[in-house]
């Protein structure tokens, strides 16, 4: 199902043109399709059926409010991993009992405030986390409902980056400690165990791993029953990658990855908790650039366009991958481009050598792919104001987020006094 496509010689958003878009709100500017959202959500709780499962997505993948809100509408719950995901998912309609905590680093204060707000469960990802989080719920008098986030030791086969079940990763309790962490857990009366999470990696595009880290939960989940653990919560994570290639490696289907979980876990009686990020939000958004530039180097030619990594930081932090098309197809041989943006950096590279038509300055590029880990990772860098975002829902658009002033960004300094 397209919901970016040409019609008639122009690209279109759903049913409004980029062409419009650029024009009445200036280039860079992410652009989402309402509808892709709505389709990828139905898609998931098809497969993750809402009687014994919970969609929890995972806000760091777009943080716009009025993405999480179309998600709060359609019932979804929340992946959070700092305080402020946690107040966005509230302000947006997801109820607490919905959302789920994770992270590595959460602090005393952030703990609080989710107690205080009577979230579904923190994924702990370390002793010392647990010991902390057992004094804070004893200081309010509450009971924080938890379950221990496991590292299996599992490669994903993913982008080094991007692993996070690796014993060489940073997260979660080594398998070989989880028998006593949950021994400790149960020992500690502000602590409540009532489940195992496990998050292997993003963009996986095989269903072997999954396969592993699944049977490596369900055999835990016997394990710890057996020593006398209440489990009714099986956080399986995300990681589902997306296509950004036509021609490059291919996700499994969903209904693929669904039923992998399903069969292995679904007869343990307990509840399935999914956090799609990427695989929720990725294909519903779209990086418009114009060219300004068309620069023929000793080696190289080069597309400078007004995007920079500042914009969308994956192709220089990753090596990602983008499709790029031209908004109006031009008539031509394609050849080969470097191209790039203005930030002061020779990182600012989206891609190398791409084969494009003959474009000029002043025609429109769309980047593809770029709803998930895009605008949540841009900054300011080189004072350059944050992108705007529109959300298009069929043949209307509206800003949701507006381009930040000069004025508003340098105000946010101080200066110092004559």
């Amino acid at each position: 199902m397209a919901f970016f496509d040409y019609h008639e010689g122009q690209f279109y958003a759903e049913n409004v043109a980029l062409e419009k878009i650029a024009q009445q709100v200036q280039t860079p500017v992410y652009c989402y399709s309402a509808s892709a959202l709505r389709h990828n959500y139905q898609t998931y709780i098809k497969h993750f059926k809402p009687e014994n499962s919970q969609v929890c997505y995972a806000v760091k993948a777009n943080t716009n409010q009025a993405i999480i809100g179309l998600l709060a509408k359609m019932g979804s719950g929340a992946d959070v991993v700092s305080e402020g995901e946690l107040r966005r998912a509230l302000q947006a309609g997801i109820p607490a009992e919905k959302i789920v905590f994770s992270g590595v680093a959460k602090t005393s204060r952030e703990m609080r405030f989710a107690l205080q707000q009577g979230i579904f469960q923190f994924n702990v990802e370390s002793e010392p986390e647990l010991e902390l989080l057992n004094e804070v719920a004893l200081s309010m008098g509450k009971t924080a409902p938890v379950a221990v986030r496991i590292n299996p030791d599992i490669d994903a086969h993913t982008h080094a980056k991007i692993s996070t079940g690796k014993a060489s990763n940073k997260f979660g309790i080594a398998w070989s400690s989880i028998p006593a962490t949950y021994a400790r857990a149960a020992e500690l009366a502000g602590i409540r165990v009532q489940g195992i999470d496990l998050h292997i990696g993003s963009q996986l595009t095989e269903l072997a791993p999954f396969e592993q880290a699944f049977n490596c939960l369900a055999e835990l989940t016997g394990v710890l029953r057996a020593q006398g653990h209440e489990i009714s919560v099986l956080d399986i994570g995300g990681g589902l990658g997306i296509s950004y290639e036509v021609d490059g490696p291919q996700p499994p289907e969903l209904a693929d990855y669904a039923a992998l979980a399903n069969n292995i876990l679904g007869g343990l009686g307990c509840r399935i908790l999914v956090e799609p990020g990427r695989s929720m939000v990725g294909n519903t958004g779209i990086l418009l650039s114009e060219v300004i530039y068309l620069k023929r180097g000793e080696r190289d030619e080069f597309l400078i366009i007004d995007a920079g990594m500042n914009d969308l930081l994956r192709p220089s932090m990753y090596d990602a991958y983008h499709e790029i098309l031209a908004v109006e197809p031009a008539s031509g041989e394609h050849r080969a481009f470097q191209v790039v943006g203005p930030i002061c950096e020779t990182g600012d590279t989206f891609a190398y050598g791409r084969q494009l038509p003959p474009l000029q300055s002043g025609d429109l590029v769309a980047i593809m792919n770029a709803g998930a880990y895009g605008a949540v990772m841009a900054s300011t860098y080189n004072t350059r104001p944050l992108v705007p975002e529109v959300l298009v829902d069929d043949d209307r658009f509206m800003v949701i987020r507006k381009r930040p002033g000069y004025d508003e960004i340098i105000g946010l300094d101080t200066a110092l006094a004559e």
